[in-house]
């Protein structure tokens, strides 16, 4: 008896046979290929070690739903266009120009009675998914970071009096039209009654179907689809073998017409790839180009806006400004588009990975890189003001 109770107190416990195995298992070398080899496993950076645009997304990537992620950074069928815009900006070299004295860069400037302290805007893109806060944080950083206007979203996932409640920045609105003058009407008059200073009107998603949610909910990522918010426009089943929106295959250039009589404002037209639209658009009394492709994600196998900037540039020739966005990155990458003929640039997914990783504060962090980085490309290259920026800062070999 006694030999059975010493046996029974010298056995190993369960307790201690599973820290054991787990020992066993945690020195194994085969765990090295268990390991996710697309994602750094170190520890997220404080907001104050961040360095480049760049640095947000991981961080983005691993606060968000992956059905908001996937929202956020994919692009239209086969992402030739969405890889395309990134693509271009390498194709164009910068020429420095020897400053014969010290440089004091002053990026300043005015478009449309509207004085920015950098050639700089928030692109609209619907925020749902990406903040608890959405875009009344996102207006809350932008206006941080020296008052960079915001252009909000037709499709913004809170209503536009409370995004303009959140802060003391400027406001423009962008504009999906619908068909016959009602909701036009009434939603610009809630924009312009809240302060908002132009009408972006959106022309380039004429019979475009992002996919990508319909992937996600294959793969099973997300429970529910995304929600559109209430102020948008009910959706209702296509009428066309399609799947394309009946509310977008009528568009005409009579809509910048019907829309001037409604308000008195600037009409910015954005969507524009080519010179011939572009001309277009000064015949129906537009008062600025955006030249966009919607970031990839409206017309697969089409040109980098990059691409396409310098001969709308050279069509317009100064006559009205002209807004650009898709591919921006870094500051350099806004001074070539300034050399290539823009205005001024819009801002879409940079400015969101610092909202998704860090709320408010990530997002004025990363403008406040891109306007560092854009003071600094200025001083480099010795162009101290936007007016002494010209093609002759950079040579272009696009493919």
């Amino acid at each position: 008896m006694a030999d059975s109770r010493n046996q029974l107190n010298c056995a190993v416990s369960r307790r201690t046979a599973f820290r054991g195995l787990a020992g066993f298992l945690a020195g194994s070398s085969l765990l090295a290929y268990q390991q996710d080899p697309f994602r750094d496993h170190s520890r997220v950076p404080a907001l104050g070690e961040m360095v480049e645009a760049f640095d947000f997304e991981p961080v983005a990537f691993a606060k968000l739903p992956r059905q908001s992620y996937d929202y956020l950074s994919y692009g239209v069928d086969g992402e030739f266009t969405l890889r395309r815009n990134r693509e271009a900006f390498d194709w164009v070299k910068l020429v420095p120009r020897i400053p014969s004295g010290p440089v004091t860069v002053n990026p300043a400037s005015s478009l449309l009675g509207l004085k920015l302290a950098f050639p700089m805007f928030l692109a609209p893109v619907r925020q749902i998914g990406f903040h608890p806060e959405a875009e009344a944080a996102t207006h809350a950083g932008a206006t941080a970071a020296s008052n960079t206007p915001m252009i909000v979203s037709n499709a913004a996932s809170l209503p536009v009096g409370k995004i303009a409640a959140a802060a003391t920045g400027p406001l423009w609105f962008q504009l999906y039209p619908q068909p016959g003058p009602d909701y036009n009407r009434k939603t610009l008059d809630e924009a312009l009654a809240v302060g908002c200073r132009a009408i972006v009107v959106t022309i380039d998603q004429q019979a475009s179907f992002y996919e990508r949610s319909q992937h996600d909910r294959n793969l099973a990522t997300s429970a529910t689809p995304v929600p559109m918010p209430q102020s948008f426009a009910p959706r209702r089943a296509p009428g066309n073998p399609y799947r394309v929106l009946d509310g977008r295959l009528w568009y005409e250039w009579k809509l910048f017409d019907e829309l001037r009589a409604m308000v008195k404002v600037p009409l910015i037209a954005k969507g524009i790839v080519t010179a011939e639209d572009a001309l277009l658009c000064l015949e129906h009394g537009v008062d600025a180009i955006y030249v966009s492709n919607h970031g990839g994600r409206s017309l697969d196998y089409g040109p980098a806006t990059l691409e396409v900037l310098p001969e709308i540039a050279d069509a317009i020739h100064g006559r009205v400004p002209i807004l650009f966005d898709s591919g921006i990155r870094r500051g350099t990458d806004i001074l070539k588009a300034l050399a290539l003929g823009a205005s001024a640039v819009c801002l879409g997914r940079p400015p969101l990975w610092g909202l998704a990783a860090y709320g408010a504060p990530g997002l004025q962090k990363v403008l406040e890189i891109l306007q560092t980085e854009l003071v600094q490309a200025m001083a480099a290259t010795g162009r101290p003001t936007l007016a002494s920026i010209d093609r002759t800062l950079v040579k272009t070999e696009f493919l």
